[in-house]
């Protein structure tokens, strides 16, 4: 295996990349934050990112779409008491960068005193050798001809599975991202980052009935890994279940009664109805189902939630965030008791507390917020086939398609794509249309059994968030919950 790399290799490419072409350097930019600075800021910032994405998607046996994209700019932020001017550019250049800091500064200057003129020198933040991922390019490790040859090898092994298989759709893609951060409180910090992923799509038909299942996966590593690696080759058998699952389900009964969740991706109801209520804006202006709750007992003493930023090669992990901050695990919620918030800079800095390595942004072109890395829940002391036996009626959720969260209540509904009865202690018959509806602090109160088993998901997940989408991590062990509403069909 390759050495790990030391974060002066991800600034020594990132200058090389963006800065060299441009005319640019360090000193130069140094000098722009201080002159942003004598408007009396409380920091300055420049987010420089170079992106090169490339997709295959495949419909049939037929390649439908191919692209690839290079998107290129820097976003420059003013920051002022709680006022913020922001201004991008997607030309990187010395003429482009004075100007949206000019824009950005006549933004914000008027927005308080502020901290006092002049910028500190930069530095790089260390926090030891260990990287969470290769600055590899994930594209070129895998000539476009085999990454064709691998989506139709897809097709086949799907079709070859059932004989009701209509219509299989399968896609490959990543992105080479590379950034650079410069920050007038002292940050200069660099990153590189490969993200792939593969996703299958099947159609089912069976009596005139049609269903479809999905399934993907991906992560933070090179695409020759991920077409080579023995879990893609069951990407199919997961999509055919998914979809041969729907075709034999009945109606979900509806009424109050004990839900189980399945481990990995039902993480994602714990990220909407439990993580963004944890986010930093929210608590700081007091909209969140969690403001002003830290050290009161907001869950069963079972649950312990963590986001977690350092996972390697993980689809939400990053060697630092987009602030410049590195990542860390941070807990949320420590045997039911509300210990902390995720935190950006200028949210931290407002509630007087430490940024938690959790700003980011969709791309250049956005400004930062506190989001969401790996969020998932510690596993408990059970066995999960005796969380199964525990329940005499209940519903097992299995995997989950859409949701929506009010993030000031907690209020969620949660429509289910795989659950199963429950009927006394044993797992049954398939059922179609469940969904989950409750509230976020209410369901980790109804938490009576926590399994073992803590699974992550399998690096398929989008956030979505004041209009961007950034990629992030779930996780769950199997988790039994008391007296929760299912929405049903019968």
């Amino acid at each position: 295996m390759a050495a790990v790399p030391k974060e002066r290799d991800a600034l020594a490419l990132a200058t090389d990349a963006i800065l060299a072409p441009a005319g640019l350097d360090l000193a130069g930019l140094e000098r722009t934050l201080g002159v942003m600075h004598e408007h009396a800021l409380d920091e300055a910032e420049l987010y420089f990112q170079l992106a090169r994405e490339e997709s295959w998607s495949l419909e049939d046996g037929i390649v439908k779409d191919g692209a690839y994209s290079i998107d290129q700019g820097v976003g420059v932020r003013a920051m002022s008491g709680e006022r913020t001017g922001f201004a991008y550019s997607d030309e990187v250049s010395a003429a482009a960068l004075d100007e949206a800091a000019r824009a950005a500064r006549a933004i914000a200057r008027h927005g308080g005193a502020g901290a006092a003129p002049g910028a500190r020198g930069l530095a790089v933040p260390g926090r030891g050798a260990a990287r969470l991922y290769l600055p590899d390019d994930p594209l070129v490790t895998v000539a476009d001809a085999d990454k064709v040859a691998f989506l139709q090898a897809l097709d086949v092994a799907t079709r070859k599975l059932d004989p009701r298989v209509k219509q299989v759709m399968a896609s490959l893609a990543g992105v080479h991202e590379v950034v650079l951060v410069v920050n007038s409180a002292g940050v200069l910090a660099a990153d590189v980052r490969p993200l792939v992923r593969v996703n299958v799509s099947v159609i089912m038909e069976s009596d005139g009935r049609r269903e479809q299942g999905y399934a993907g996966m991906g992560g933070r590593y090179s695409m020759a890994e991920l077409v080579a690696s023995e879990e893609v080759q069951d990407l199919p058998r997961q999509a055919v279940h998914a979809a041969s699952v729907n075709l034999e389900a009945v109606p979900t009964p509806a009424g109050t009664m004990t839900v189980v969740l399945a481990g990995g991706w039902p993480g994602v109801m714990l990220h909407e109805a439990v993580g963004h209520p944890l986010e930093g804006d929210f608590n700081r202006k007091g909209t969140s189902a969690f403001s002003g709750r830290i050290g009161e007992t907001v869950a069963s003493t079972l649950c312990t939630v963590v986001d977690d930023g350092t996972l390697a090669r993980r689809r939400g992990s990053l060697n630092i965030d987009d602030e410049g901050t590195p990542t860390r695990c941070t807990t949320l919620i420590e045997k039911g008791v509300l210990t902390g918030y995720m935190q950006d800079r200028l949210n931290a800095r407002l509630m007087g507390v430490a940024p938690t390595g959790n700003g980011r942004r969709e791309s250049f072109a956005h400004a930062t917020l506190p989001r969401m890395t790996n969020t998932y829940m510690l596993p408990g002391p059970h066995d999960p086939a005796e969380i199964i036996g525990s329940v005499a009626r209940g519903l097992y959720a299995v995997n989950f398609g859409g949701g929506q969260v009010d993030t000031t209540s907690g209020k969620f509904v949660f429509s289910t794509s795989e659950a199963y009865l429950i009927e006394d202690g044993r797992v049954t018959r398939p059922v179609k249309g469940a969904s989950l509806i409750g509230s976020g602090p209410e369901v980790l109160q109804r938490v009576t059994m926590l399994g073992n088993d803590l699974k992550l998901d399998a690096g398929i997940g989008n956030c979505g968030k004041e209009g961007q989408t950034i990629p992030v991590g779930v996780g769950l062990p199997t988790v039994k919950v008391e007296g929760l509403t299912v929405g049903g069909t019968g």
